[in-house]
C-alpha cells in the first residue's frame, strides 16, 4: 500500500509567457538538461515552437522522442485529449515520463487549462497541476504588459516568474520592470533567465498542492518568504500590499492594463470556524468570480488537526490539501486574491472582514454582513 503522503498523479508545469519572450529557448535547454528527468513536453505545433533539431532521435506524426530521454509531443485540436492519449500509451507501457511540462501559445490564458486539469473526469484523476511558469521579456515588458491584457493575466497567475533577456536593459530599467510586475503578482517567485538558461528542478515543485509540502513550501507558494518586515504590520490583520515604485529616469507613459490587476493578502493568527470561512469564501466566489484570476492559501479551521493548501482560478477550486508538517503552535492562516477588475479597497474589505468573523469574540451568526 502506498504511502499516506503518496500521490501518484502526475505533476504539469504550465510553461506561458507573451510573444517573443523565450519560451522556446528555454524549452531547448530543458531539454536538453540530464537532471530534469524524463519529461513530456507538450508544445503547440514542431514548426512553429523551432526546437533544435540536433536533440531529434525518433519521430512520429505526433512525437518527437529526445536522446535525453524527454518526449515532446503537439497539441492535436484538443489538450486534453492530447493529455488522454499520453496517459494512455504511457499506461500501456509504450511511453515512459515522469512529468509534463505545456508550452502555451503567446496569447494563451491560463486560466482554462487549470481549470481543465482540476475538473476534467478523463485528465484529473491522473495529472497535477505544479506550478505556472510564466517568462517575462524585460526588454519589452513594460509596453507588452501596458498594451496586451493577456500578458498580464500570465504575470499575474503565475508561480514562478522568468525574467529573460536581462543583458539587453540597463539596473535601472530591470529595476522598474520588477516594480511593476511585484505590483501585479507580489507571491510570485522570480529568477533571471542566463541566456534562456535556468536550473531545471527550479521549475518544478512550486505549487503546495501536493501531500508532504512543508511549511516552508507553503511560505514559498504564499510569497511570505519575499515580504520585508513591517513595524505597522499586523495592526489590522492586512499583510501589506507592495507599494509603487517611485519615478525613475525616463518613465515610460503609465501601463495600463497592469492597473486593472488588484491583489491582497491577510493574516489569521488563530484557527478560524469552519461555517465562517466557508461562507466568506462562498459569498467572494458568488460576488467575484469572473474576476478572480486566483485565490490561495493555508487555512486553520477550527476542530481540524491539521491546516490545509487551496487554490482556485474564478469558481473552479483544487481539492484541498491538509499540511501536517505544521506545528501545533503555528496556527495562523494566509489568503491571497489576485483579481481583475477590482478595487483592491473591495478585497482588503472582505479579507479584514474574514478576519474580524474569526475572532473569538464576534458571534460566527453575524457573518452575513459580508461587504461582497
Amino acid at each position: 500500500m502506498p504511502p499516506a503522503n503518496h500521490d501518484h498523479r502526475i505533476p504539469v508545469t504550465l510553461l506561458t509567457g507573451f510573444l517573443g519572450a523565450g519560451k522556446t529557448t528555454l524549452l531547448n535547454h530543458l531539454i536538453r538538461d540530464p537532471e530534469a528527468g524524463r519529461i513530456a513536453v507538450i508544445i503547440n505545433e514542431f514548426g512553429d515552437v523551432g526546437l533544435d533539431h540536433d536533440l531529434i532521435e525518433e519521430s512520429t506524426d505526433e512525437t518527437i522522442l529526445m536522446p535525453s530521454g524527454c518526449l515532446c509531443c503537439t497539441i492535436r485540436g484538443d489538450l486534453l485529449k492530447t493529455l488522454g492519449r499520453l496517459i494512455a500509451r504511457r499506461n500501456r507501457g509504450e511511453l515512459a515520463f515522469e512529468r509534463i511540462v505545456i508550452e502555451t501559445t503567446g496569447i494563451a490564458d491560463p486560466g482554462p487549462i487549470l481549470q481543465s486539469l482540476a475538473l476534467d473526469n478523463i485528465v484529473a484523476p491522473y495529472f497535477r497541476m505544479d506550478g505556472v511558469v510564466t517568462l517575462a521579456d524585460t526588454a519589452t515588458g513594460t509596453r507588452t504588459l501596458g498594451t496586451q491584457p493577456e500578458a498580464v493575466n500570465q504575470i499575474a497567475m503565475a508561480d514562478l516568474i522568468v525574467l529573460s533577456k536581462t543583458d539587453l536593459v540597463s539596473d535601472t530599467d530591470l529595476a522598474r520592470f520588477e516594480a511593476q510586475i511585484a505590483r501585479i503578482n507580489s507571491t510570485a517567485q522570480r529568477v533571471k533567465a542566463d541566456k534562456g538558461r535556468v536550473p531545471g528542478g527550479i521549475l518544478f515543485g512550486l505549487t503546495a498542492l501536493r501531500p508532504g509540502a512543508t511549511t516552508q513550501d507553503v511560505s514559498d507558494w504564499l510569497g511570505v518568504a519575499t515580504r520585508q518586515p513591517d513595524p505597522l504590520a499586523g495592526l489590522s490583520g492586512l499583510a501589506p500590499r507592495p507599494s509603487a515604485a517611485m519615478p525613475l529616469t525616463d518613465a515610460p507613459t503609465p501601463a495600463h492594463f497592469d492597473h486593472r490587476i488588484a491583489s491582497a493578502s491577510i493574516e489569521v493568527t488563530h484557527p478560524i470556524p469552519a461555517n465562517v470561512f466557508d461562507y466568506w469564501l462562498d459569498n467572494l466566489v458568488a460576488r467575484k468570480a469572473p474576476e478572480l484570476l486566483r485565490v490561495k492559501g493555508i487555512v486553520h479551521l477550527e476542530d481540524l488537526e491539521w491546516p490545509f493548501v487551496f487554490h482556485g482560478v474564478q469558481h473552479i477550486f483544487d481539492a484541498p490539501v491538509p499540511i501536517k508538517t505544521c506545528t501545533e503552535e503555528d496556527t495562523t492562516s494566509r489568503v491571497v486574491i489576485i483579481a481583475r477588475d477590482t478595487e483592491v479597497g473591495e478585497l482588503e474589505a472582505s479579507l479584514e472582514t474574514l478576519r474580524l468573523r474569526a475572532t473569538p469574540t464576534v458571534a460566527p451568526s453575524d457573518a452575513h454582513e459580508m461587504p461582497f
